[in-house]
This record gives C-alpha cells, sequence and structure tokens, in this order.
C-alpha cells in the first residue's frame, strides 16, 4: 500500500505525521491539512473544526508552521491544533485564564494543551466552554 505523502500530489507527513502544508489564510488551506492528516486523526480534524466554527461563526482560520490556526481577525489567535505520532494535540494560546484550564501545562506560561488520543471520549461539552472562553480573550499576534 502506498503512503499518501509519499509520491502523489498529497502533502508529505512531517515527523508523528503532522501534515505540511505551505501558510495560507482562510477555510482552504485548514481543509486541506484537515484532509492530510492521517487515519483517524483526520475525522477528529473535521470534528475539531467543525465544532470551532459552531461555536465561533466568525471565526478566521489559516495554516501556519504546518498546523491551523483559529482566530478573531485583527484580534489575534485563540487556538491551534497539530498531530503527533499517538494524538492531536489543541493548543490554546491564553489556556491559562480557561476554566478549568486545559490539562497540560507548556514551557509558555499563558499556553495549555490539550491531548487526544484515539480512544479518549471527546468532552464536547467542555471543549465548547473552552473555545468559547478563549475566543473571548485577547488573541495571540502571530
Amino acid at each position: 500500500m502506498t503512503d499518501r505523502n509519499q509520491d502523489d500530489a498529497g502533502p508529505k507527513l512531517l515527523s508523528g505525521g503532522n501534515p505540511q502544508i505551505p501558510k495560507g489564510e482562510g477555510d482552504g488551506p485548514v481543509q486541506e491539512y484537515i484532509a492530510a492528516m492521517p487515519g483517524w486523526k483526520r475525522d477528529l480534524g473535521r470534528r475539531l473544526d467543525d465544532l470551532i466554527v459552531r461555536t465561533v461563526p466568525e471565526v478566521h482560520k489559516a495554516v501556519k508552521w504546518n498546523q491551523p490556526f483559529y482566530g478573531l481577525r485583527d484580534e489575534g489567535w485563540f487556538l491551534a491544533f497539530r498531530c503527533y505520532t499517538h494524538y492531536v494535540q489543541l493548543q490554546f494560546f491564553k489556556g491559562a485564564a480557561l476554566e478549568p484550564p486545559p490539562p497540560k501545562a507548556s514551557k509558555h506560561p499563558e499556553v495549555r494543551y490539550l491531548d487526544i488520543r484515539e480512544t479518549d471520549e471527546l468532552d464536547e461539552a467542555r471543549l465548547r466552554s473552552w473555545i468559547e472562553q478563549a475566543a473571548g480573550l485577547p488573541g495571540e499576534k502571530m
């Protein structure tokens, strides 16, 4: 079986299976990233993107540094996610201010992470709350 990232037109998968997608603004590059997510992570990416859009309909999207970013236009970014070998990691840029804060700390004091593994139950109510809270905080300019 040929891997999608070998010699065809599909994006290269970086270490841990993270798709290498060119930087770009808008929904198109984000959907390209999600379509290139390997295996079970693709369905999770679609689910996360849909939840973010339903929670923050005016969300602005982009791909930067090989990961989808979500924010509010002219107000900065509040969330990103990326693929790792065994999980997809959500990064809340002001996560320490969320109630309750996402479980995984960062070397950056304000940033918090949520790692989602294939067997994890997705707590959409908790995620929606974090997304709403994060969108209401000043975003990161990147």
